[in-house]
């Protein structure tokens, strides 16, 4: 039952978050939709599901049409391609992914022509590895100025995505490792850029996220199961 395990989710971060001494509202809950169909989103909302995280912006769309949740809360957290920009609008309010200054150019001028401001994450390759997407943490310090430039996007906090590892301790130098870049980040003061939000840990690693610091969980496979291959 997909209102089972959303709520085993939900008690699970809760616990977390009560053991470290966090604000269970500073941590929300992602659900990843991705390749799920719309009427297993729909038994998601009726449990309790308010926000729920895409990574095929064309898919996206048409799942968020069929639908129709009036106050469901949309994320992009996949990766996003240049030529795919055109597709977004306002029913994101944040997207995860963004990995390069080009791109956030790109939704910047796009979200200019059509008269908004949209929020977006800058995606950080914490791990080094050269099959991740996102920028080299000095990179993006050094890029952080030119951001904070930009019309049309709000920068509001940091993601990584950690290498693929059964043991989620060993996750917890990249999650430990982001914070660290956002604080030495937001002490830099640039106008501009809010760094509030850290979005880090899924499935198999979310209760240490939360124990470092993440604000956005991204899960999926704990509450619908596992998708196709």
């Amino acid at each position: 039952m997909i209102a089972d395990s959303l709520a085993s989710v939900k008690n699970q971060i809760a616990e977390v978050a009560k053991n470290v001494g966090r604000d269970l509202n500073s941590i929300r809950l992602i659900v990843v939709s991705k390749q799920v169909p719309s009427e297993k989103i729909i038994e998601a909302y009726q449990a309790g599901a308010k926000c729920f995280g895409e990574n095929k912006i064309q898919e996206a769309i048409s799942k968020i049409d069929q639908v129709r949740l009036q106050d469901a809360d949309w994320h992009f957290i996949g990766h996003l391609q240049k030529n795919k920009v055109k597709y977004l609008d306002s029913q994101f309010s944040l997207i995860h992914s963004v990995d390069s200054l080009t791109l956030a150019k790109k939704i910047s001028e796009h979200s200019v022509s059509q008269g908004r401001v949209q929020s977006i994450l800058l995606q950080v390759n914490i791990s080094g590895e050269e099959v991740k997407f996102g920028m080299e943490p000095s990179e993006l310090k050094e890029q952080l100025p030119t951001f904070g430039q930009l019309q049309g996007v709000k920068i509001r906090g940091l993601m990584t995505i950690p290498p693929q590892d059964p043991d989620p301790e060993n996750s917890r130098k990249y999650f430990s490792g982001l914070r660290q870049l956002r604080d030495t980040c937001q002490a830099l003061k640039v106008q501009g850029v809010e760094l509030n939000e850290l979005s880090m840990g899924m499935t198999s690693d979310y209760k240490v996220a939360i124990e470092e610091g993440a604000t956005l969980v991204r899960v999926g496979t704990a509450i619908f199961g596992k998708r196709p291959a």
